[in-house]
């Protein structure tokens, strides 16, 4: 039997001083089989992304078995954001939508777990993630959280650290990690990754730190191919564009650039020991999807928490460089200011 683990020392240690737990006890911890049930019914929190119903048609679709594990979206949970506009406006439209899709629109996230067996919390405000997953997790059911897992880095801290306090597995991953590309890299394509330049759109929410809106999608993408490790951050911010230069520990360099005029995409360079490699075109939702399946089967999450929190802490790390006009900034200190902040959070 797997012995309990120490939340602090998981994630606050092992994130800053490579101690604490080993990322294997934590997976088979959470590699348990999920009671004796065999039911596949997916329940979905927040109608106010274009995720929620691309994903329904996706899982719900005649042919999604082969690969998505014949899991079935039943009930959804239309509340998201109650003060973005653009994402409230689209509410009515998807419920609609999503109605004709044959899925049951419920009331609460309490009607909603009495319904499914997993959940897809898609609500678009990251703000109202720590909330929302506490209750899911309360529930006992394995959900994926899509990107931004939070509006915060102390947020993000508190997700993991109440998956770990309620032994329910979560992860959250942007679709742009599952680039063909990128997965090709990290099988040994170049050899040793040496350092990655990626690019996303970079579209600003004055509700959301400046990357954990939209730049959170390059910024997976860098991490994806570099890994964990990020020593220092440090920005030049300017209104159409940005770059972030992340330097690791064992002096690789990483950079994101955030998009906000003329043409925009995903993509990036990989430079390795053996060769370079694009990492773009963007593929679709699908690869991602197959993960998320992968994830409710095993109640294995394919990304390590660490690495998660550790792009999270990069991205803060980013607008503090930005608040000190572009100095470099430490991983390690604002995690441990984070971290203090998440342990005092009642989960």
């Amino acid at each position: 039997m797997t012995p309990p683990i120490d939340r602090r020392k998981f994630i606050g240690k092992a994130m800053i001083a490579g101690a604490g737990i080993g990322m294997s006890q934590h997976l088979e911890a959470f590699s348990i089989p999920y009671g004796q049930r065999n039911e596949k019914r997916v329940g979905i929190i927040g109608l106010d992304t274009s995720h929620s119903i691309a994903f329904t048609k996706a899982f719900n679709a005649s042919d999604a078995a082969a690969d998505l594990g014949g899991y079935k979206v039943v009930a959804a949970y239309p509340q998201g954001s109650k003060d973005i506009k653009s994402s409230v406006d689209r509410i009515p439209g998807y419920i609609k939508e999503i109605h004709q899709l044959g899925v049951e629109v419920v009331g609460s996230i309490k009607e909603l777990l009495d319904k499914v067996d997993y959940v897809l919390l898609e609500t678009n405000d990251g703000r109202l993630h720590l909330e929302q997953a506490l209750e899911v997790f309360k529930s006992g059911k394995r959900v994926f959280i899509d990107k931004p897992i939070s509006a915060s880095l102390v947020d993000a801290i508190a997700i993991f650290n109440a998956s770990e306090k309620y032994h329910v597995p979560t992860f959250s991953s942007s679709s742009l990690r599952y680039m063909e590309n990128v997965i090709a890299v990290n099988n040994g394509k170049i050899g040793k990754v040496l350092g990655a330049d990626a690019y996303s759109p970079a579209t600003l929410e004055p509700t959301h730190p400046d990357l954990f809106w939209y730049g959170i999608h390059g910024v997976e993408t860098l991490y994806a191919v570099m890994g964990k490790g990020c020593k220092t951050v440090q920005r030049t911010f300017h209104t159409d564009s940005e770059i972030v230069v992340g330097t690791w520990e064992d002096g690789r360099i990483g950079t994101f650039r955030g998009l906000r005029s003329g043409k925009t995409g995903y993509g990036g360079t990989a430079f390795g020991t053996e060769g370079v490699s694009n990492l773009g075109p963007y593929g679709g939702y699908r690869p991602l999807l197959v993960e998320i399946s992968k994830f409710f089967n095993t109640g294995i999450p394919p990304i390590d928490p660490r690495e998660t929190i550790e792009l999270f802490a990069f991205m803060e790390a980013a607008s503090e460089s930005s608040r000190r006009k572009g100095q470099a900034v430490s991983i390690a200190e604002v995690m441990s200011k984070a971290q203090r902040a998440a342990d005092k959070i009642n989960l």
